[in-house]
């Protein structure tokens, strides 16, 4: 089977999510950053550690509760997208594989400090040369380090390109490990610490207090991997609990450590000889006087470089298997192209998109230096973090019905505001070096959205839904911006729920008249339902044993459909529910028409699609067409009308069958009045473009005129009752009734649209 939907086995626990965040964020402030750290703010730094652990926190607590209600690939990218609409989504995903790209570049140049403290790694220089036979450039150098982190990442990109991985297990060990190490580190720091060397804690050459924002933009680099964790909130056991202390805990255990390492540095060696003019890795000098006072400074250094080295290679890592993620979350929405998204034949990694980011990881190393990478790394995740917290404002705003989150964010609305704000702020901070580059990857992002993904994106976003269904309310420059920015491509998607071979042939060539009159695809869904007490990632791997060759009836809709020219793509959803996957199942896979076949004994809300409970609960996710099939005869359609949307698309379906088939046509209408009749049924026809038609007005009971009408034709359209529940239940249905007594082929069509509480219940 291909592209299953199935549930993951929840097999991560807290600690294992816990040491994704530790490890990802604990290298860069401890291991490359205090010297630049100690130059920009003195001992006040440890005062900008803790504030940047403040603003993360913000964001910590809005990513866990977005994580526990949309636990997909892509993390931040996904809730902003999906939130905010593919406008921001693609700012956000262009500034989040890029922060990452530089993160990578940052994390990998300080393992290339490591790894020259040992090795006896040479500077290259090279001289003038020409290039293309005209441009001559002149010396051009790599420092040792330089050259170790071009190894070291070439290394991290060929790991990640044949798809070697971390698992869970050698993640704890690796964390484990850093933290005894710095543990000891700090215990052994403290016994030969002198705290007057933090005095004055805001010295005057660094600017005094004013100088701690600067510095927490710095050092903000170090808190980029807590929402790392919410890309596996679907594998954590008890997901509404474990991932909020997993994403809160990773960022105030990296914090207190981060601001108390910073202390016992500078108060073993005084700050002013920590910078970056006296020594490029201040943590080994320190180690050294620590780990003496027990006569083993030899060993001491030695453990701190292997810390240094395991940790930056552990976030480098982290970031460049992050990328590739993110890549794929946005080819998924389609805002970069799918072959980007490649998967290797061998590998099975998505190896064209890890070129891609390797390449430019690169790149960084050798154009860059750490401190600009930091910066401009911190600069566009704040900006992805700032669009984090709108995007949960949004959620809870707009009131979605499908958004329920285990976790809810504590004093809402404060705790997004701040994070937002603070985020959002922290960037003023930065110099405009640092803030330009990032913002020609927003720019550049902005520019992608309006010359390319437009017009492939067909993922509108919850703002934008939210502002144009309220039109009439809504300030209208609001308006005029969302539908000035909506998308308006994508392929239009016909999905097929198949379950008995019969059918399956009429199914897939309606959708093929459907798919290819659109330029668009076929998505069939086989549903195979299992038992509440088995578990769906065990059924998934054992799908035999729940339906004997259950890939027929989908091998034999592609083989139906590609005899139409028309592309298809199948999927096999394994599910505790039968006829209710199917709304689900096509709200995930965008489908703009469902196409289904009739099961009586699937349904409690006769005359409609959706069940009697979900017509209290739901909307239709799209528009729908359910078959009674008596065989698929389109040579004369009957199509009864009184007005309404539902007979709007069956107007739709009838004018593509009339130019795919040459069908012909006959609209009925049953009125008391038949001059009234007539004229209604003729202004009906031409402004739903059929004015070729047949036109018949009959008078009496509505069921008997369209069943005497329905002995002249092939096939029957008809649009769903717009009685309300309780009606329907207390009187039973017109539809269900006609479909009884009629002999041809019946579609049944119910268009998509909100409706309120009171129509639920009683109708228009």
């Amino acid at each position: 089977m291909s592209a299953d939907d199935e549930e993951l086995a929840k097999d991560l626990g807290l600690l294992s999510a816990l040491t994704i965040g530790v490890g990802t964020m604990i290298g860069a402030g401890i291991f490359v950053l205090p010297g630049q750290a100690a130059a920009a703010a003195g001992p006040a730094v440890a005062l900008s550690f803790v504030v940047g652990g403040g603003i993360s926190l913000f964001t910590a607590l809005s990513a866990s509760e977005l994580g526990t209600a949309m636990p997909k690939a892509g993390g931040s990218y996904y809730y902003v997208n999906h939130a905010l609409g593919p406008l921001f989504g693609s700012i956000a995903g262009w500034g989040n594989w890029m922060g990452l790209a530089f993160a990578s570049a940052f994390y990998t140049l300080g393992f290339g400090e490591y790894l020259a403290s040992f090795l006896p790694i040479p500077n290259l220089t090279v001289g003038p040369f020409a290039l293309t036979g005209a441009l001559v450039l002149g010396p051009f150098g790599l420092s040792s380090f330089q050259l170790g982190a071009l190894l070291a990442g070439t290394a991290f990109i060929a790991v990640n390109y044949v798809g070697a991985k971390e698992t869970g297990s050698v993640q704890i060990v690796i964390v484990t490990i850093l933290v005894g190490i710095l543990t000891l580190f700090s215990v052994l720091g403290v016994l030969q610490a002198d705290l007057s060397t933090l005095r004055p804690i805001f010295p005057a050459e660094t600017g005094g207090a004013a100088a701690v924002l600067p510095a927490t933009g710095l050092v903000f680099v170090s808190f980029l991997g807590f929402a790392k964790i919410t890309t596996v909130a679907e594998e954590l056991k008890n997901p509404g609990r474990n991932l909020p202390l997993a994403v809160v805990g990773s960022v105030l255990i990296v914090t207190v450590m981060y601001a108390i390492i910073m202390v016992v540095l500078m108060g073993v060696v005084n700050w002013r000889q920590l910078g970056p003019d006296f020594t490029t890795t201040p943590v080994l000098d320190v180690a050294e006087i620590a780990f003496e006072t027990v006569g083993a400074a030899g060993v001491g250094v030695a453990l701190l470089t292997f810390a240094g080295l395991l940790a930056t290679a552990s976030s480098a890592n982290a970031s460049i298997l992050a990328s590739s993620r993110i890549n794929f979350a946005m080819g998924r929405d389609k805002l970069v192209s799918d072959k980007l998204n490649a998967i290797h034949p061998n590998f099975a990694t998505p190896y064209r998109s890890i070129a891609v980011t390797g390449g430019l990881i690169l790149l960084f190393i050798v154009a860059g230096d750490v401190k600009t990478l930091a910066k401009a790394g911190s600069v566009l995740h704040l900006i992805v973090y700032g669009m984090l917290n709108l995007a949960l404002i949004v959620m809870r705003e707009a009131n979605v019905e499908e958004y329920q989150p285990d976790f809810e964010v504590p004093l809402y609305p404060f705790v997004p505001i701040l994070g937002a704000v603070s985020s959002f702020g922290l960037i003023a901070f930065m110099k405009p070096i640092e803030i330009g580059l990032s913002f020609v990857f927003v720019g550049g992002g902005l520019v992608w959205y309006l010359a390319y993904a437009r017009n492939k994106a067909d993922k509108q976003g919850i703002l934008s839904e939210y502002v144009l269904s309220r039109r009439e309310s809504m300030p209208s420059p609001a308006v005029s911006a969302a539908d000035s920015v909506k998308p308006d491509g994508g392929e239009f998607r016909v999905m097929v729920p198949l379950a008995n071979p019969k059918h399956e042939k009429d199914l897939i060539t309606l959708a093929s008249a459907f798919a290819k009159a659109r330029g668009g695809v076929i998505d069939a869904v086989h549903i195979v339902t299992v038992p509440d007490q088995t578990a769906l990632s065990y059924a998934a791997d054992h799908l035999d044993e729940h339906e004997e060759d259950y890939h027929e009836v989908l091998d034999a809709a592609k083989r139906d459909a590609e005899t139409f020219d028309v592309p298809v793509e199948t999927h096999t959803i394994v599910s505790h529910r039968g006829f209710e996957e199917i709304f689900s199942a096509a709200r995930e896979h965008d489908a703009d028409l469902t196409i289904m076949g009739w099961g009586e004994s699937w349904h409690g809300s006769p005359g409609r699609v959706e069940s009697a409970v979900d017509d209290l609960a739901m909307d239709l996710p799209c528009d729908f067409l359910v078959l009674k099939d008596r065989g698929f005869a389109p040579e004369h359609v009957l199509v009864p009308t009184a007005g309404g949307p539902d007979s709007d698309l069956s107007a739709e379906t009838a004018k593509l069958l009339q130019a795919q088939y040459g069908s012909k046509v006959t609209l009925l209408h049953v009125a008391d009045d038949v001059a009234a009749g007539e004229q209604f049924l003729a202004e009906w026809a031409e402004s739903h473009d059929l004015e070729d038609a047949e036109l018949r007005v009959e008078t009496g009971d509505v069921e008997t005129a369209i069943a005497r009408a329905a002995d002249d034709c092939t096939m029957v359209i008809v649009g769903a009752t717009e009685r309300g529940l309780l009606s329907r239940l207390v009187s039973g249905s017109l539809v269900l009734d006609v479909v009884d007594e009629i002999s041809c082929s019946v579609l049944l069509a119910e268009r998509a649209r909100d409706r309120s509480f009171f129509e639920r219940l009683f109708g228009k």
